[in-house]
Formats: C-alpha cells, structure tokens, sequence
C-alpha cells in the first residue's frame, strides 16, 4: 500500500532536506518527475559545513538503535534521506514497519560514505521519530480494545502535509484509517446540519449527489440519532456521548447502522467504551499529540 504514495515520500523527504541544507542551494535540483531511481547523488549535500570537515573518501559504518520501546514506523522515509543524499550508501534494516521493539535495539546498519550518512541522520531520525511515535501510540490504544469486536480510528486531525504518512502509521499500530480527506466519504457534522436544515436533508442530498460514498453523521444527543438512523446513514457518530448514554443509543440503534464514538477519548476509558458495542472509536489524539521516540544514530 505504501507504494501508491511513493510520489509524495520523496517529495516530503527532499523538503525536509531543503531544510537543512538551504533552500537556495535546491533551486536548481531537479523535480521529482525528472528524477530517475538511479539519480546521481545530490550535490546539495556539500552545505553541509560540518561534514565537510571529513575527507570526502572516508568511508564508515553506522547503526540506528533507540532508547525504548516502540512500533516500527518510517523505513521507507529513512530510505529516502539516506539515498536522496548518496544513492551508493548500504542500508541493511534489521527490522519492517510495524515491529514492536525493545529499548537498544538495532533498526538498521549503514555502510558508506561517511559525509553522506551524517548529512542524512537527522532528517532520517526526524521521520523515524515521528511515524514511530504515532504508531506506538496506536498500538497503546489498540491494546486496550484487545478482546472487543471495536476497532480504533484515526481522524483527519494530522500533522499538516503528513496526512499519508501519519495514516500508514496508524495502520502499523493496528489502528484502521478513518476518511483519507473530504474526497472519500461523507462527515455530516453540526454545521453542515444547520446549513441544510436538518440531519434528514444533509442525508437525503448526500445519498443523491454521491450514492457511493458512505454517509456518516455527527449526533449530539438522542432524538438526533433517531433521526440521522431513519433517515438512512450509515455510521452515526456519538459525539461526547456519556458512557450512560452510549449504551442507550447502542440499544436504540439495534444494529440498524455502525455507531462511532468520539470526542473525549482517553486510554483509560477505552476498555469502558468497548463493553458499550459500539463499532467504532475515534481518536485525534493519537496522531495529533506525537511524542517522538528517542533514537540514536552510532557511529563505528
């Protein structure tokens, strides 16, 4: 799956190494669609001052371990700094996307040009730290729905322009992806509601103009799950329901259409909110509050 965004990959990863070796100095680097998988190395690199101060021959080795424990998330991105930079670096990973791992443990060997590597470390931690992060943070959260037939959702809650990566990331947690964006299915929320008139209109127009995309509708409250359930959605979403309240709705619905819970979300009620039966949970917090897992890279 990660190969129908691999456009967007080397685009994100050579904006990132724009950071760090000046933007002026990438003007004339060529775009993405000139660039053939077997493109020189880009000579940008030589902005790095401080690897500059190694002899361009020297050659090393280095390994990427981290400091605790995580879900593997980001090789692909790695894979990209280090060969946007020099495309004859080795990368030998000892993990895949989705591993759970222990503290001190080896993700990947390098072998090559020493500049190179140093040059590319930190962009390539950067992405390892952040997608790794998100989905250690799923894989916390689904752990604690482990036993339900409730699966854990994402929301569109991401990190500005990292909306593919972060979901992938979410699905190596063992989180499921909520819409993509506004193409993909239909979220009818309170003012979209009030700008149609009614949850019965916003249904009745969504079910004509797209009656392929499902349709999922934001409630508040009770009467308005009765309405959204009889005007045929098909996922109704419980807005800061109380737990009291959830169950009522699960009886009320009966099965009739998927019921989805957000809106004060924490790992401690997950467990609560399983035993509901609900289908669905929701969270932005798992993609929006990234806490970057501690990695090193080791020269030696």
């Amino acid at each position: 799956m990660i190969n129908e965004f691999m456009v967007d990959i080397k685009r994100d990863v050579q904006l990132a190494l724009r950071e760090d070796l000046c933007a002026q100095a990438l003007d004339s680097v060529p775009s993405l669609k000139e660039q053939k998988t077997d493109q020189e190395p880009l000579q940008f690199a030589q902005n790095d001052i401080t690897a500059m101060l190694i002899e361009s021959h020297e050659q090393s080795q280095a390994k990427i371990i981290t400091r605790e424990a995580m879900v593997m998330c980001g090789i692909q991105w790695a894979n990209e700094a280090f060969m946007q930079i020099d495309n004859a670096l080795q990368l030998d990973w000892k993990v895949k996307d989705g591993d759970v791992l222990i503290p001190n443990q080896c993700l990947v060997e390098i072998k090559g040009n020493a500049r190179a590597i140093l040059t590319a470390e930190r962009t390539a931690l950067n992405f390892i730290q952040m997608l790794s992060g998100t989905a250690t943070s799923t894989a916390h959260y689904v752990k604690a729905l482990e036993g339900s037939s409730t699966r854990l959702l994402d929301t569109r809650k991401t990190l500005p322009l990292f909306r593919q990566a972060q979901k992938y990331a979410v699905r190596c947690g063992g989180g499921h992806n909520h819409r993509i964006g506004l193409f993909d299915a239909y979220l009818i929320k309170e003012n979209h509601i009030k700008a149609c008139g009614s949850i019965t209109n916003a249904i009745k127009k969504a079910k004509h103009l797209q009656s392929s995309k499902t349709v999922e509708v934001e409630v508040e409250n009770l009467e308005e799950l009765k309405e959204a359930i009889a005007a045929g959605a098909d996922i109704v979403m419980l807005d800061n329901f109380s737990t009291e309240l959830i169950h009522k709705a699960v009886s009320l619905n009966n099965h009739r259409c998927k019921l989805e819970v957000s809106g004060n979300i924490t790992q401690q009620r997950l467990a609560e909110l399983a035993k509901t039966g609900v289908d669905f949970i929701s969270s932005g917090a798992i993609t929006k509050h990234v806490n970057a897992i501690d990695l090193s890279l080791l020269v030696y």
